[in-house]
């Protein structure tokens, strides 16, 4: 009998999309097509102080150890926590400007979603895989932004691959444990950015888990087992341990782990800065996030009813620290994509046994079919020529010479003050007090010739500073002795704000400039009681009465965002 050799897959078979490719792309439909493109990529110039620093990284050849962009607290001890990943933007802002930036962001992204759509097809099929990912993309596009967080985004992706690995029984790649390469890993992590906790969290989750089935179902299961879940439990922990020692591995050693934990811990976080608030289910992306919380309730109850307590535990840490704050909605989206993803395989499954109209269970057993038949296909190995073509065609028009308005590597001039920089560097010795994200804004474009009195380093400023800050910004009781406390002779401002209607009211300021999107006001004694000439070049309008009017509390103004 002649035995049939199996055959090879066509060239042109191999030549075609996979879903993995639709995965892959997904994030470049997601931020061109639903988003704003790179103004959204680029909406926080946190991305500018960034590459400051780690062109500073790169010419002193160490870390900093105290403030350099300031002239309120020059030298103050600051930690530059995301120091690997400032020089890596660094790097590529040297060699591409902010398009190699940009361009870096969005392959992470897409990396990231394209394994975590491999992720999930280990637990389901093609179809569901998919549209779960859509789910996790369209989510976490609140926080896609060209920041050192998206690798934490990246990392978790990759050390919960490893460890499903790990729970599945295969726990080794080649010869080296899992568990082994994830605290050297996390040295890496942690140097890139501070989110490496979220790793040694999620291997805790897992060994949390194998203890509480021993805890709550020991009686019914073999003691062989018993045994073997204890015996999984420690190894979690340890190399869960091993990923906290691991994390030491940074300029800053223990003391990056202090600030952290006394930064996280600050009620000052949760009410004045974005990203630590609560999610507003008002935002248009809020409906992903609500179905992702209701598949995750379902995940977590099927999770028990088997007596799993794993993705129960970490849905229940990752949804609680969503509902906490916005920040970590990408996080929990990502977490809770697996079990989501699985819970639907199961439902797809089972449905045709189930007491339902005939209709329905003809129409999910012809689903099934098809997807099985798809699965098949897709499986066959793929050389991703589209995914490549894709991005390299998001570059060439990122790269043009007049990109479309949503291809434009640079900081909106429409929300920052790029028409100010002209008057704002006629006097390189002047002290300019602006809102904190235009302070990260002046740090990219004018540094090191000028400094600026606060940005977005909330972590750096601290409790105290940032109420001083923020009482300036809305005109409360003593801000222009604080102004003058530190010497500010300068002041920018978007025009319709408290402080921007107080100045024109003020003898002892002067506007010298107004485009409409910035104005510029300088202290009397710098213009000698009269306009500057440069005022002359703004387009701004005359301003209604009301807006001078001091608020409490302007959530527009005072709330900063958080700098990871």
């Amino acid at each position: 009998m002649t035995v049939m050799e199996p055959t090879r897959p066509s060239l042109a078979l191999r030549l075609l999309p996979s879903f993995t490719d639709f995965a892959f792309l997904m994030p470049i439909v997601f931020l061109f097509g639903r988003m704003g493109g790179l103004r959204d990529l680029l909406g926080d110039c946190d991305t500018g102080w960034h590459i400051r620093t780690g062109e500073w990284i790169v010419a002193n050849h160490r870390v900093p150890a105290g403030d350099i962009f300031s002239y309120s607290k020059t030298g103050d001890p600051w930690f530059a926590w995301e120091w690997l990943s400032d020089v890596v933007f660094a790097w590529l802002n040297g060699h591409g400007g902010l398009r190699a930036v940009v361009l870096f962001a969005i392959l992470l992204l897409s990396v990231t979603f394209a394994l975590l759509f491999r992720l999930l097809r280990t637990r389901s099929n093609p179809f569901v895989a998919i549209a779960v990912t859509m789910l996790a993309a369209a989510g976490s596009s609140i926080h896609w932004l060209a920041r050192p967080h998206l690798f934490t985004l990246l990392f978790l992706v990759l050390f919960y691959a490893a460890l499903e690995q790990v729970r599945e029984g295969r726990t080794r790649i080649g010869r080296v444990p899992y568990l082994v390469i994830l605290p050297i890993a996390t040295v890496l992590w942690t140097n890139l950015h501070g989110g490496f906790f979220v790793g040694i969290i999620m291997i805790a989750a897992y060994g949390a888990g194998e203890l509480l089935t021993v805890l709550f179902c020991g009686a019914g299961i073999a003691e062989g087992a018993r045994l073997m879940a204890w015996r999984k439990a420690s190894l979690y922990f340890l190399s869960a341990f091993a990923c906290l020692a691991a994390s030491l591995i940074n300029p800053y050693t223990w003391h990056l782990h202090a600030h952290m934990a006394m930064y996280l811990r600050d009620p000052f976080n949760s009410q004045h800065i974005y990203e630590f608030l609560s999610p507003s289910f008002h935002h248009p992306s809020a409906i992903f996030f609500e179905a992702m919380l209701v598949l995750a309730a379902v995940a977590a109850c099927r999770s028990l009813s088997k007596g799993r307590f794993t993705e129960a535990l970490f849905l229940l840490v990752w949804a609680h620290g969503a509902l906490l704050a916005a920040r970590n909605i990408p996080i929990f989206l990502i977490v809770a994509a697996l079990p989501a993803a699985a819970a639907i395989q199961e439902g797809l499954e089972r449905l045709p046994e189930w007491d339902v109209a005939g209709w329905l269970r003809a129409l999910v057993q012809r689903f099934n079919r098809l997807a099985a038949e798809t699965a098949g296909t897709d499986s066959i190995g793929r050389w991703h020529l589209v995914s490549a073509m894709g991005l390299v065609l998001v570059a060439a028009v990122i790269c043009a010479p007049h990109p479309p308005r949503n291809f434009r590597a640079e900081f909106d001039p429409k929300t920052y003050p790029a028409g100010a920089l002209a008057t704002l560097r006629s006097d390189p010795k002047a002290r300019i007090f602006t809102q904190d994200e235009w302070g990260d804004y002046l740090i990219w474009r004018l540094y090191p010739s000028q400094k600026v009195f606060v940005d977005g380093r909330s972590d750096f400023y601290g409790d105290d500073f940032e109420q001083k800050y923020i009482d300036i910004l809305n005109v409360s009781d003593g801000w222009d002795k604080t102004l003058a406390q530190f010497g500010v002779d300068t002041i920018l401002m978007p025009p319709k704000t408290p402080l921007a209607g107080a100045l024109r009211e003020s003898s002892r300021w002067r506007m010298v400039y107004d485009d409409g999107i910035a104005v510029v006001f300088l202290h009397a004694r710098q213009t000698g009681g009269q306009p500057s000439p440069l005022a002359l070049i703004g387009e701004g309008v005359s301003r209604d009465r009301k807006v001078t009017k001091t608020q409490a509390s302007d959530r527009a103004i005072t709330e900063t965002k958080s700098k990871t």
